[in-house]
């Protein structure tokens, strides 16, 4: 079971001690994602997550900080979501003191020196550069872009290249002095762990300026209209595609009947699309539905590579399972089958203490809600197939949804809008 403390100065602390382990995670969570920022300062909460590693007062270097977790056979690293960023350690747990010395440093007294901002702008450039050369994770975000609109949830998180190319020490220092505050973080700290050991430790480490937050989060617009059909037209061997549209936020009562529905559809090899879409069809090699939640919306969708002359077979396949299950019952032992997978899969991620110290310090950061291992399995064993088949029928209609690909189709897209009248 977790524990939780809310200091005077607002940080909150979560710990969960895990029988049988032998190491431990020390995550610390920041309300910081790209939510927070705007069209001239796409990019910036990424571009600081990065600067964080170059060092603070005691590490004064990447080098130092790498050296200093590597030499007790550690592991840590850091990323930048939507909504929030993230900054963990782990290691055996006789080194904890080893990841609050580090990330306090890094976090707490950063170097944010010139030579360190100039190398790492070149570093993100080419990270940008990468992913552009990478479908599997381009037409993610293009999907987003089409899905959201020209707002913040609509924008990549590695932000855009001119801001990259000209940010300053200044501006980042205003942001992280808004954001980076104690009211607007979490500590989690799971494994081999006490919760009075941990307090005192995190009261010693993360001696937080005394400032406020001063920024919120951009909320989401949803009057702006999504893009039915986003075609990057690029020469590649195989087309990658998302299938999706708007769907539940982090709040909705429905959530688990939503992650229940996902997973019918493509959570597992056994799943519609899996069974129906590659075994059956022999239409692509990955595919899978998932969903995202934000605190005002949320999506659901389907990615899949494909052959780009097989492309219209597979949309129309995907479409087809989105229409089954809107129209027709899911049946008992099906149901029974998702449920114990959901379930099974909590369990196993559950057993790692980076997973289990991610999963407290987010529902706290994101819901100030903490629902345990036995309440989540609960919610999940509660879901019925008319709530299932209801959701579906809610979202899956043509109007809602949102058809991106990556491949060689220039100029299809009123050949793609028929696919879509299902």
């Amino acid at each position: 079971m977790y524990e939780k403390t809310k200091l005077p100065n607002g940080l909150t602390i979560v710990t969960q001690e895990i029988a049988g382990v032998e190491s431990a995670t020390v995550i610390v969570l920041v309300g910081a994602g790209s939510r927070y920022e705007n069209k001239n300062n796409n990019g910036m909460a990424h571009f600081l997550e990065h600067i964080f590693f170059k060092g603070g007062e005691k590490y004064t270097s990447s080098e130092e900080v790498a050296k200093a977790i590597d030499e007790v056979g550690g592991e840590f690293n850091a990323f930048t979501g939507k909504e929030y960023a993230g900054y963990y350690v782990k290691v055996d747990a006789t080194h904890i003191q080893k990841a609050y010395d580090v990330l306090s440093d890094m976090l707490l007294k950063p170097s944010f020196s010139a030579d360190d901002l100039e190398r790492e702008r070149g570093v993100i450039l080419q990270e940008y550069e990468m992913y552009q050369d990478m479908p599997v994770y381009q037409v993610g975000w293009d999907f987003e872009n089409a899905l959201f609109g020209d707002q913040p949830l609509g924008w990549d998180q590695i932000g855009r290249k001119e801001f990259i190319a000209k940010v300053t020490k200044t501006e980042m220092l205003d942001f992280r002095n808004q954001l980076y505050t104690p009211e607007n973080c979490v500590i989690a700290v799971a494994g081999a762990v006490k919760h009075a050991e941990v307090l005192e430790n995190i009261q010693k480490y993360f001696d937080f300026e005394n400032i406020k937050k001063n920024l919120e989060w951009l909320k989401f617009d949803g009057k702006i209209k999504h893009q039915p059909i986003h075609i990057h037209a690029k020469k590649t061997e195989q087309a990658h595609l998302i299938l999706g549209m708007r769907a539940l936020d982090t709040f909705d009562k429905r959530k688990q009947v939503q992650a229940v529905l996902a997973t019918i559809l493509g959570g597992g090899m056994s799943s519609r699309m899996f069974l129906n879409v590659r075994e059956k069809r022999g239409l692509c090699y990955s595919i899978h539905t998932s969903a995202d939640t934000y605190f005002d919306t949320g999506t659901l969708s389907t990615y899949a590579g494909v052959p780009p002359q097989r492309f219209d077979e597979a949309v129309t396949a995907i479409l087809e399972e989105y229409r089954r299950i809107a129209e027709e019952t899911v049946e008992a032992k099906e149901l029974a089958k998702v449920k114990e997978f959901l379930k099974g899969k909590l369990t196993l991620s559950l057993e790692d203490s980076e997973n289990v110290a991610h999963s407290l310090g987010s529902q706290e950061l994101l819901k100030k809600e903490i629902k345990t291992p036995a309440e989540i399995k609960a919610k999940i064993d509660a879901v019925t197939a008319e709530e299932v088949q209801t959701l579906a029928r809610e979202l899956f209609i043509p109007a809602n949804v949102c058809l991106t690909v990556i491949g060689p189709f220039e100029g299809r897209e009123k050949d793609f809008s028929k696919l879509l009248k299902f």
